[in-house]
């Protein structure tokens, strides 16, 4: 088949062309179809599934997030249990109101039982944090280093939390002769603030 039989086609009599000319007008037309169905029907198809399928991997993923802490449930519940418990034994580490006017004579009576001689003993207003409440004591006492080591040991095994700040350790002479040494520091103990606010 050449050319001048192509052009000589007579287009409202289709059935007498040449069978390749219709098989190839048949594929040429199929092919139409084919690429006109995927673009109005099958592309949106395909977009559809790929949004399907991320948010399939998404609650996969959430899932086995979800199931590993599922699967730690009991030791999540059991450190939240020791956590509870390890803050209670804390809280009772803090006096309450009542109990600090106990702790201040616990203080000083831990000074004097290690020798040292309060020159000052002076308790601060109280200063409030989150939910506890500073109690600054400023203290002057006269010793030696092994007496104020005492002491400050002797503080750090009270049944109630008292830590040392500011510490200043100075030699006290007396007639240019050094006897004793002079330490001054601020003790603070601390309180529970309750949920009444006191």
């Amino acid at each position: 088949m050449n050319m001048q039989e192509l052009n000589e086609l007579d287009l409202s009599n289709v059935g007498d062309w040449p069978v390749i000319v219709k098989l190839i007008l048949i594929i040429i037309l199929c092919a139409l179809v084919g690429v006109g169905w995927y673009f109005l029907d099958i592309e949106e198809q395909y977009l559809t599934l790929e949004r399907t399928e991320k948010v399939e991997t998404d609650l996969r993923l959430d899932f086995e997030t979800k199931q590993a802490k599922a699967a730690n449930l009991d030791a999540y519940r059991q450190q939240l249990a020791e956590m509870q418990e390890s803050f209670g034994a804390m809280l009772r580490q803090l006096p309450n109101k009542t109990e600090v006017a106990d702790l201040l004579v616990d203080v000083s009576q831990t000074g004097l039982a290690s020798g040292l001689e309060f020159e000052l003993f002076q308790p601060q207003a109280e200063v409030p944090k989150d939910f506890y409440a500073e109690l600054p004591i400023r203290i002057r006492v006269i010793g030696d280093y092994h007496e104020f080591g005492e002491f400050v040991s002797g503080l750090a095994a009270l049944p109630r939390i008292v830590t040392i700040h500011d510490v200043q350790i100075q030699p006290r002479s007396k007639d240019n002769k050094v006897e004793t040494l002079v330490m001054e520091a601020t003790a603070r103990t601390y309180r529970y603030l309750d949920e009444a606010g006191g």
